[in-house]
């Protein structure tokens, strides 16, 4: 580890400000409630195809999010609604785009899984089980190619750590030193297998070990250790030293898909993450036990977000079905 990384670490792992951790928390609470109304308008029919919900995993992005500069790149696998409202994606937006509308940020043509926006670096939402790590690796290669000093943020989960053309990614970032960030959200059942089940290697941040990339575990539903472990693998990338892998160890509540009954596990299990180890009551015990904000205070906030998504789905409802000439846009042609 050079001296100018350690600096830099030294000083970007500070500990949140008491407005930094209010921001955390409104940014979660954005996401869930977002979330709980996106499986409501899933259950009334507003929302077809797949729709795969974040719930219980908000920490993850949100910390994350925190660490990275303007011109630094996101992109991620189909769980991808909670990535585009932490990057400051429009709530209206995403929601119409969910429901299939020409106000989506796809003009309703990509649905819950192919969303993009070139303003704010975010590069999808991706169907295919590990693309993300790819193509992130690919956004990491322009960056060095360029020398912008930027960094790339390449989300996907601990099923998809098994796909082969992870590890063909790993061998070039490494080969090639790509400022890339791959951070494995590890919701411990991929699309309904336990990782002990699937996987040889259970930890996953260990799985760069071959191609001599460092990694790390981290406790994925503390939004501040997401932070801190976050500053250190960004610092590392910008500083030329190559690529990282962040293992999140984090808990989805909901099945893979709104079709996942998600009986592999028990109602015990579930249970105990969300009374002991959920990341926005966390975050509420810190900011109370801080004095930073009251009861009442939180619930004001509440009442704010809730507004926040209320608006978005009425936006999604009163925006028009995309008229049938976008059949014919954006599709590239020999």
């Amino acid at each position: 580890m050079t001296d100018t990384l350690q600096n830099a670490t030294e000083i970007d792992t500070a500990r949140p400000s008491a407005d930094q951790l209010e921001k955390f928390y409104r940014d979660m609470l954005l996401i869930r409630r977002f979330e709980e109304k996106a499986g409501q308008l899933y259950g009334m029919g507003l929302i077809g195809g797949f729709c795969h919900l974040y719930i219980g995993q908000e920490a993850v992005v949100v910390g994350m999010q925190a660490c990275i500069k303007d011109g630094d790149q996101v992109i991620t696998s189909y769980r991808d609604h909670g990535h585009m409202l932490a990057v400051g994606l429009d709530p209206a937006g995403v929601m119409a785009e969910l429901t299939g509308r020409s106000g989506g940020l796809s003009r309703g043509k990509g649905g819950s899984m192919h969303m993009f926006s070139k303003e704010k670096n975010f590069f999808g939402g991706h169907g295919i089980v590990g693309a993300s790590s790819s193509i992130g690796t690919g956004l990491a290669f322009a960056n060095k190619y360029r020398e912008n000093d930027h960094v790339c943020l390449c989300y996907f989960g601990d099923g998809a750590a098994n796909q082969g053309q992870v590890y063909e990614s790993f061998n070039m970032a490494s080969l090639w030193d790509l400022p890339v960030v791959y951070v494995i959200e590890n919701n411990q059942y991929a699309m309904g297998t336990s990782v002990k089940r699937s996987s040889s290697e259970t930890h996953l941040y260990r799985r760069g070990s071959g191609f001599r990339i460092p990694g790390e575990e981290v406790d994925g539903m503390d939004v501040v250790a997401v932070k801190e472990a976050g500053e250190k693998a960004v610092a590392h990338c910008r500083s030329g030293e190559g690529p990282i892998i962040l293992e999140m160890k984090t808990y989805r509540y909901r099945g893979h898909s709104m079709s996942d009954p998600a009986k592999y596990r028990t109602k015990e299990e579930v249970q105990d993450f969300r009374e002991h180890h959920d990341p926005i009551d966390n975050a509420k015990a810190r900011l109370l036990k801080e004095g930073t904000l009251s009861e009442s205070d939180l619930k004001q906030i509440d009442k704010e977000v809730k507004a926040i998504v209320a608006e978005a789905v009425d936006f999604a409802k009163e925006s028009p079905e995309p008229d049938p000439g976008e059949l014919y846009t954006d599709v590239y042609v020999s």
